[in-house]
């Protein structure tokens, strides 16, 4: 069965007509992402993030500040650039790789700031281990925290720094690997590299595979190590979107969830966090069908209609892992991360280092 329309027969067939907790902030950061990406409203990935948080918020997202703060930033970044200059560096992209740098700088440096009354340290983001994942609390994925505390993840991380690559003209591409987001530029010089915003280094390649839980077959189908370009960014939107909404009402019944998801994999078809929402999303639908009708999962496989909904979810499951998706254990996700600072002349990119300075 295509994937869409067994989407509209779970929805049609066994929940309310109605979604548990629909609200117009959701709807309305949806429709705001949909008409970015069909050109019918400009393209800004800042504002696409800040409608999904505030859509969370309940509409209390404090935007006057936060584009205070990414003004201010910005300012900084083009302050840096004036009074910086780049080493081995003549390429024609140089303009570009100097504004890499200085936007890097204010991300993971502390620089020292002279003013009439005297200098001061800004300092710079740190990651906060404290809750990764936002299971206690959604809020700790918002480039809105991140900007209020001077904390982040993997998460808000990468967001911000594409939001401020794009308010000074550059591009900057999401990337993803098991659990995890990181950003990937190119120069002429040297190609692609990758850019780490947890640990403040440039790992090559080997160290994103390095855990073992990156799948030959998901670096083939896109699923890890990929540069995204802004329509499949916007894909990471809308299942933030989509999570958040599951996360605020947890009783909902699958409808907003799986139209989110369904325009995610319309953008990025391969994006596996989308995948594995859906699945879980139309495991629940089933789940609630079951209950309903006061049978086991063993005996709704006689029902017809449940049966078309088993069979489609034991696909999905199949093609999700012929893509290449291996689970990554917590545990190992935190263990990779330290292993770029404990083996770092073994997995750093050394030319890319010489760059910043």
């Amino acid at each position: 069965m295509n994937r869409f329309l067994a989407i509209s027969f779970l929805v049609t067939v066994f929940l309310p007509k109605i979604a548990v907790g629909q609200d117009h902030l959701h709807e309305d950061a949806f429709l705001k992402i949909v008409s970015m990406h069909d050109a019918k409203e400009k393209y800004s990935f800042k504002e696409a993030v800040f409608a999904v948080e505030n859509a969370y918020m309940e509409g209390e997202l404090d935007t006057l500040y936060l584009n205070m703060e990414i003004q201010g930033l910005t300012k900084l970044i083009e302050n840096i650039v004036k009074s910086r200059k780049l080493l081995n560096y003549n390429h024609k992209d140089k303009e570009a790789v100097l504004k890499y740098a200085s936007l890097y700088s204010v991300m993971k440096d502390t620089i020292p700031i002279y003013m009439k009354g005297g200098q001061y340290e800004y300092q710079p983001y740190g990651y906060d281990f404290e809750d990764i994942w936002g299971e206690k609390d959604w809020r700790k994925m918002f480039v809105s925290k991140l900007l209020i505390e001077n904390k982040g993840n993997c998460h808000s991380l990468p967001y911000l720094y594409k939001i401020l690559a794009e308010e000074i003209g550059v591009k900057a591409h999401l990337a993803l690997a098991p659990n995890h987001i990181y950003i990937k530029h190119r120069n002429e010089k040297d190609g692609w590299y990758n850019t780490e915003l947890t640990s403040g280094y440039f790992p090559i390649d080997a160290w994103i595979m390095a855990s073992g839980y990156v799948h030959l077959d998901g670096i083939r189908n896109g699923l890890y190590m990929k540069a995204l370009n802004d329509k499949e960014s916007l894909a990471l939107l809308l299942v933030d979107l989509a999570q958040g909404y599951h996360r605020k009402y947890p009783d909902n019944n699958g409808a907003f969830i799986l139209r989110c998801l369904e325009k995610a994999l319309q953008y990025y078809p391969n994006y596996i966090n989308a995948l594995l929402l859906k699945l879980e999303t139309e495991k629940r639908q089933l789940q609630a069908y079951v209950k309903s009708k006061h049978k086991t999962i063993n005996e709704i496989i006689d029902d017809p209609k449940g049966k078309i909904a088993w069979v489609n979810l034991n696909t999905q499951v199949r093609n999700i892992h012929e893509l290449g998706y291996r689970q990554m254990p917590k545990r190992m996700y935190l263990d990779w991360l330290v292993s770029l600072k404990e083996e770092k002349e073994k997995y750093l990119n050394k030319k890319i280092m010489t760059l910043k300075k």
